[in-house]
């Protein structure tokens, strides 16, 4: 059997961190298991759907490196809609009920109140021709419903939450289409399935129950029912569900200097008892992906951890990677020389800024003016084409007896302006030899 994923997003809106969770785990499952990892564009809801929003989730897959490897569109299937409706309804699956949305609220408001589940009671199944005919003459358009067989088991294994069981009779019939002829999710995402041959659906937990009333529809159209994996929903960092994941997207990471690399690191394995580790390949997060490793406990997704698992993706970068967008003139060795004081990409500028110049050099020690004055003239004398911060630092300590903090911070100071920052023994030959004899005896 070969493994087919799908990720169906709605063209509604741009794609957040966990439609970005989901997305990943439906493409390392396919890869893991020498698949393929569709997107099918559930735009259905021609009111709602954009195209300026079909683009931007191509983009944001692609950003990621999430390359389909096929494509779908619902709003393109309309016509394989009808034709398998007509099926259910002619079948006796599907059937037209008319209640209103208030009159199904109060329905409901009764039942809770009675301390029963609100379990829709098919009161549309009981009216006549007559009684149809006299609705729809009064203007009354039907909704229609999937007639859920009461007898009939509804369990799965899944391959997150293990076995799962409902009772068919403690479900409402779902509604399938609306009065104004326009789809529900439901349908017309396992008849995709269907025709798509998909293996597998992966997906958040809070599509458990309508996993339960699909099932039925996969067997009233004799399709084969995929495999389930419902998976924990994310939460902030605070511990509990948090709306601002909502709102986090690729835009915003971006915006944060955070490298796809570091997202999919940490998407990968979140809610796993499996480290997050840097991995700049998805090689081993391929390898390893598994849904069984796992658990049903809320994933918690922590900006914070991802913004330190990016400092660790961004020293592993090679400046082929990240050479568009640094600026003019940091080659190979450049990039080398300050990668590792990185927390993103952006900031290399500030550390080219320092080797470029002009720097603000603080004001200098009294007792360190002389010792600057000496390394001025000893770097005059270097041969700047080995190693001059070894060489520099070895001829001032052996000339001065200074070491440690007192030999390397003056020298520090001087050349960048800063306390802190990258390998002296890097940076320096990036500075040069005219600038650096101009910071040495400047102050």
């Amino acid at each position: 059997m070969t493994v087919i994923t799908r990720f169906a997003p709605s063209p509604t809106g741009t794609l957040h961190v966990g439609n970005l969770r989901t997305a990943l785990h439906n493409w390392l499952f396919a890869r893991r298991h020498g698949g393929r990892f569709l997107l099918r564009i559930d735009d259905t809801d021609a009111a709602r759907s954009e195209e300026r929003f079909v683009e931007a989730i191509r983009a944001d897959l692609a950003w990621m490196g999430l390359t389909p490897d096929g494509e779908e569109r619902q709003s393109a299937r309309f016509d394989r809609y009808e034709a398998r409706f007509a099926q259910l309804v002619a079948d006796g699956r599907i059937y037209p009920a008319y209640e209103t949305a208030q009159e199904l609220e109060l329905k409901r408001k009764v039942l809770l109140g009675r301390g029963l589940p609100p379990v829709y009671d098919r009161a549309a199944l009981a009216l006549t021709e007559a009684d149809r005919a006299k609705l729809e003459a009064d203007g009354v358009r039907p909704h229609w419903r999937f007639k859920l067989d009461h007898d009939a088991p509804i369990a799965w294994d899944d391959l997150v939450r293990g076995p799962q069981r409902f009772e068919a009779k403690l479900l409402s019939d779902p509604v399938v289409r609306r009065a104004d002829g326009s789809w529900l999710y439901l349908l017309p995402s396992v008849i995709d399935d269907i025709d798509m041959s998909i293996t597998h659906v992966v997906r958040g937990e809070d599509h458990v129950s309508n996993t339960a009333t699909q099932i039925q529809m996969f067997d009233a159209l004799s399709g084969t029912v995929p495999a389930f994996a419902h998976e924990a929903l994310l939460t902030g960092a605070e511990g509990k569900l948090s709306k601002r994941l909502g709102s986090l997207g690729i835009a915003h990471f971006r915006d944060a200097g955070i490298e796809p690399e570091a997202l999919i690191a940490l998407l990968a394995r979140l809610g796993t008892s499996d480290p997050v580790e840097p991995f700049a390949d998805t090689t081993p997060l391929i390898a390893s992906f598994d849904f069984g490793r796992f658990g049903r406990a809320p994933a918690r997704f922590d900006e914070a951890e991802l913004a330190q698992l990016n400092a660790r993706i961004v020293h592993q970068l090679g400046h082929a990677r990240v050479a568009d967008r640094l600026p003019a003139g940091i080659d190979a060795a450049g990039w080398e020389a300050i990668r590792p004081n990185l927390s993103t990409v952006a900031e290399a500028a500030d550390w080219w800024a320092v080797v470029e110049g002009p720097i603000a050099a603080p004001p200098v020690e009294a007792e360190d003016r002389a010792f600057l004055d000496q390394a001025r003239a000893t770097a005059q004398a270097l041969d700047w084409s080995a190693d001059p911060w070894r060489a520099l630092t070895e001829a001032l300590k052996a000339a001065t007896g200074r070491k440690g903090k007192a030999l390397f911070l003056p020298l520090r100071r001087a050349l960048t302006g800063r306390d802190h920052g990258p390998d002296m023994a890097a940076l320096l030959p990036l500075i040069g030899k005219d600038r650096a004899l101009e910071r040495l005896g400047a102050g």
